[in-house]
């Protein structure tokens, strides 16, 4: 035994100086290259004089990064992300010249630009090398991964030699896109556990098939009452975002209260990079903690630190991040020079935004999961959000999204090969909670977003271009009509009496929720009708628009098509009427959605083409979802065949709340945390 560390620190020692020894070179050549990073006096020095200088140069910029850097990242754990990635290549730079400045010989420089590019290459250097060495010597590659893992669960009890499970959600990633990926090569990853050792189930979302809905689902088994990404509740007098972390912690609440548990992760769990936490021990990037500061571990940002303290990834990161912004900008001109359709705005922040989304999360939450594994925790469940903000914006099928799925495939197979060194076994989920329907946007194909289309419809000011549309001349005639007035041909438009506030308009993909605020209760149809006598008509009529869902007096509630259709929700089985063109199971999500306390008053869902699967996004995607109409309802589960089938044969797998069960069951067989079967006690029908 004692040999054997021997051998190891004898590895390491040596490991070590090949590192030194590179970077000293490194130094060297950089110092050849440019003009404004010396490493001998003006008067010039002898080729020794000068190696030894590089040599101490490298070994002090080694050592302030070890001792230094962590320091300096927890300090700013105040800055934003987003900040904090743009910030490393200064504090790196910064170190190489204090390291330059405390070389005995005093006579090395570098101009502050010039050291940070110095200090970029020297750290990536320094990263490849050290990683190149180590990649032959399992014990050295589970010691340096094993940095990541949290410091206090080192000292903790051995874990069980149970399975662990960790599940790892591609955010926005239908089943068919999977599945084409998987055909072309993108994903290796994925398609060897096809072949090997996991079986593929599709899952059916609810009629709000977005992250919100979809996580709170199954992580806390209840998505009760979360009608859509946003809305208005009239109680409060609050808009709800699933994706503010005000929000997020209501949310959040409201679950554990439904169901009286705190959630799938409540026993040994972490969460990484969700918008709730699932009741986990540990969390890091979750959103419904953001707004806490109960412990230094527990606020949002910790995960920044435990990736960030090494200068290595930093550097790797931020390198990744710009050069990743310079993809987006290209990617985007050659979309506008080709006149691609259809096609949104990509400026602005957004570079950014899809860089932070696609590296910097993408590499602190993979990171956080190592370090998991390593720890042996139980559970862990981590949210990927790359490929759902970039098909947003290039669409779900082009090819800016499919490298983004590239980079997916490869961080499972780093997840994978961690697994190897973990101390107890591990089986890898992979799932998504929606998957993204292609389609341009309502505003473009009609020249007038939904907000513009319902005040026409109310008899309300709308923009001089939205009045010049088609549309908003259908709408004001609809007014003009059903209010028995003369067709005018100029002058004032009716405006109704200003004493009524004017309606709240949300929209979440290509659902549209249409609130009046004024009103204290969910306005039935009839109560609608007779405050303003054409909106729903106006609304029902309109081409881009596929069905209403409104609350009746006659009937409890009803579906409103084109052409005076009008189908009550209990006949929807018999009759689907403008449900018929949507997916099996509309009828129920719609009867779900009907029976929560906050649906908006009218809820909107746009028109569907079946044959393409194209819809129209409310909000400027042409990659969208949030309602019904396509891929967007269609996502996966992809679980090791070691585990019991998610469902039985023929049976189909609906909803997110149904997802949290299948998850809490493969958590018991594994012998973890005991996640209660308790039915929730929703009602599917009105």
């Amino acid at each position: 035994m004692g040999g054997g560390r021997w051998r190891r620190g004898a590895s390491q020692v040596g490991r070590s100086v090949a590192v030194w020894a590179v970077s000293t070179l490194t130094m060297l050549i950089l110092a050849g290259a440019l003009p404004d990073f010396r490493l001998q006096s003006a008067d010039g020095d002898s080729a020794t004089r000068i190696a030894v200088t590089a040599a101490l140069g490298a070994g002090a910029f080694g050592l302030l990064s070890a001792l230094v850097w962590p320091f300096l990242v927890r300090l700013l754990l105040l800055v934003p992300a987003l900040v904090l990635g743009l910030l490393v290549f200064f504090l790196n730079g910064s170190l190489l010249i204090l390291a330059l400045r405390i070389v005995p010989s005093g006579d090395s420089e570098a101009a502050p630009e010039t050291a940070v590019i110095v200090a970029a290459v020297m750290s990536a250097v320094a990263s490849a090398t050290g990683a190149a060495l180590a990649v032959r010597d399992d014990d050295a590659y589970r010691r340096r991964l094993y940095r990541l893992a949290d410091r206090r669960r080192r000292s903790a009890p051995a874990c069980p030699a149970g399975p662990g499970t960790v599940f790892v959600q591609f955010d926005g990633v239908g089943h068919d896109v999977l599945l084409d990926a998987v055909g072309k090569d993108l994903m290796p990853t994925v398609a060897g556990w096809l072949e090997r050792t996991h079986r593929l189930t599709p899952w059916r979302t609810d009629w709000s098939s977005q992250t919100g809905a979809s996580q709170l689902g199954i992580l806390h088994g209840s998505n009760h009452d979360v009608p859509a990404f946003r809305w208005y509740e009239k109680d409060t007098r609050e808009v709800m975002v699933c994706n503010r972390p005000s929000s997020a912690v209501e949310l959040q609440r409201r679950a554990v209260e439904r169901t009286g548990d705190s959630g799938l992760l409540g026993a040994d769990g972490a969460s990484r990079g969700n918008l709730f936490s699932g009741g986990a021990d540990e969390q890091a990037l979750v959103l419904s903690i953001a707004t806490k500061r109960r412990n230094r571990e527990n606020r949002s940002r910790a995960g920044y630190f435990a990736y960030f303290s090494d200068p290595a990834n930093a550097v790797r990161t931020a390198l990744s991040f710009v050069a990743e912004v310079g993809r987006e900008i290209g990617q985007s001109t050659r979309a506008r020079a080709k006149k691609v359709r259809p096609r949104v705005k990509r400026g602005g922040l957004y570079p950014f935004i899809r860089a932070f989304a696609t590296v910097v999360e993408r590499d602190v939450v993979v990171a956080a999961v190592m370090g998991d594994m390593l720890a042996g925790r139980t559970a862990v469940y981590a949210d990927l959000v790359a490929y759902d903000e970039v098909a947003h914006h290039s669409g779900p099928f082009s090819l800016d999204a499919e490298k983004v799925l590239e980079r997916l495939d490869r961080s499972l197979s780093l997840i994978e090969k961690v697994a190897e060194h973990a101390p107890r076994p591990y089986r890898i989920v992979v799932l998504s909670d929606h998957g993204q329907s292609p389609g341009e946007t309502f505003r473009t194909r009609y020249g007038l977003g939904l907000g513009d289309l319902v005040r026409a419809g109310c008899g309300l000011p709308v923009p001089r271009r939205a009045q010049r549309t088609h549309s908003g001349a259908e709408a004001r005639a609809a007014v003009r009509a059903a209010l028995r007035r003369p067709v005018e041909e100029g002058g004032e438009q009716h405006r109704p009496a200003r004493r009524r506030s004017e309606p709240i308009v949300l929209a979440s993909g290509n659902l549209g929720l249409v609130s009046f605020p004024d009103v204290p209760h969910r306005m039935s149809k009839e109560e609608i009708d007779a405050r303003h006598p054409a909106l729903l008509t106006t609304l029902a009529n309109h081409p881009g628009i596929g069905f209403l869902l409104v609350r009746s007096e006659e009937h409890g509630g009803v579906v409103i098509g084109p052409f005076g259709a009008e189908i009550p929700l209990g006949q929807l089985d018999e009759n689907p009427g403008p449900l018929e063109p949507f997916e099996p199971g509309a009828a129920d999500a719609v009867r779900r959605t009907h029976s929560f306390p906050h649906t908006a008053d009218i809820m909107v869902n746009s028109w569907y083409d079946p044959a393409d699967g194209e819809v129209l996004a409310f909000e400027e995607q042409i990659g969208s979802h949030g309602g019904l109409g396509g891929a967007q309802g269609k996502a996966f589960l992809l679980s090791p065949n070691a585990l019991s089938a998610p469902v039985d044969e023929g049976e189909d797998l609906v909803g997110a709340e149904h997802i949290h069960r299948v998850l809490g069951r493969w958590l018991r067989e594994s012998g973890g945390p005991q996640v209660p079967l308790t039915e929730p006690q929703d009602q599917r029908a009105a």
